[in-house]
């Protein structure tokens, strides 16, 4: 999920683009700007050919996605891996001393070193999403799960049909739900629904008592100071336990991951709140990229 000129941008300095079981491409929000940089050329490889007839520009091959990815694996020489152009690259790193509270990113971090092995993640806090990629990258075939494009509200239900899905399969996988303050709300109902089945789901929540994301495309638009987007006075602790969850509060890296310890071990679902740092973070492109 990107605008035009801020994708275009970081595909810059790239001679091919080959897009494979996706459309090219699902833009949100809108900022106008070239599809792919100037000299790159566009390769898409779907089953669907509705993505094939409706993609902006390059060429469009129908194909099973698998087969493909074998085919051109073997096309590709050993030892022709090279810097990719263009990217800055982020170090994973965290302040000395703990921000209080804490920041989006030190408590991904704190949530990556007990990371459940096999675990399923559905993914919607969309003012920190790539915070929460850098510290708890997608490792295995489905275990990871987020929205397709700016639609709020989708991933708390959807986590309940996914813990539904992996009781009936047997898998015991643990299904964890990150989803923010704001975001919740549009379908905060879902917890009745995992409390009635006693699913295995943790849901972390980040509050920043506020619709972020919200702020953040009011700057895009031009149009700052929207009322009624701070959220202060949210007791999503009280909410969760009036559906019927098990609630814990964490503001710390030892309380985060004792909460999470604690949330494994018990049956049912468990919503955990942590209070994070406000980081309005710019949507708007560099002037320079104009």
């Amino acid at each position: 999920m990107s605008a035009m000129l801020p994708l275009s941008q970081q595909l810059a300095g790239h001679d091919l683009i080959v897009v494979i079981g996706a459309p090219v491409f699902r833009y949100y929000p809108f900022v106008l700007g070239p599809v792919v940089p100037e000299g790159a050329s566009l390769l898409q490889i779907t089953e669907d050919p509705s993505d094939a007839g409706s993609a902006l520009v390059g060429d469009s091959l129908l194909s099973d996605s698998k087969i493909a990815i074998d085919a051109l694996i073997e096309l590709v020489a050993d030892g022709s891996a090279r810097p990719t152009p263009g990217q800055r690259h982020v170090p994973k790193t965290l302040p000395a001393t703990p921000n209080s509270p804490l920041t989006a990113v030190e408590v991904f971090a704190a949530l990556s070193e007990v990371r459940p092995e096999g675990a399923i993640v559905m993914q919607e806090t969309p003012s920190n999403y790539n915070e929460f990629l850098r510290w708890w990258p997608s490792i295995e075939p489905g275990s990871y799960y987020t929205y397709a494009s700016g639609g709020l509200g989708h991933n708390a239900p959807s986590a309940v049909g996914v813990a539904l899905a992996q009781r009936k399969l047997g898998t015991n996988r643990p299904v964890i739900a990150v989803i923010g303050d704001g975001s919740l709300q549009y379908s905060i109902q879902c917890l009745s629904s995992a409390a009635m089945h006693k699913l295995k789901v943790i849901f972390i929540i980040p509050c920043n008592g506020e619709y972020a994301i919200l702020k953040e495309f009011a700057e895009l638009e031009k149009t700052p100071n929207v009322p009624a987007l701070d959220l202060p006075f949210l007791d999503i602790n009280s909410l969760a336990k009036g559906y019927g969850c098990a609630t814990l509060h964490a503001s710390t890296k030892e309380d985060i991951q004792q909460a999470f310890e604690t949330a494994m071990a018990t049956d049912g679902p468990t919503v955990i709140t942590i209070p994070i740092k406000r980081e309005q973070k710019s949507l708007v492109p560099p002037a320079s990229a104009h």
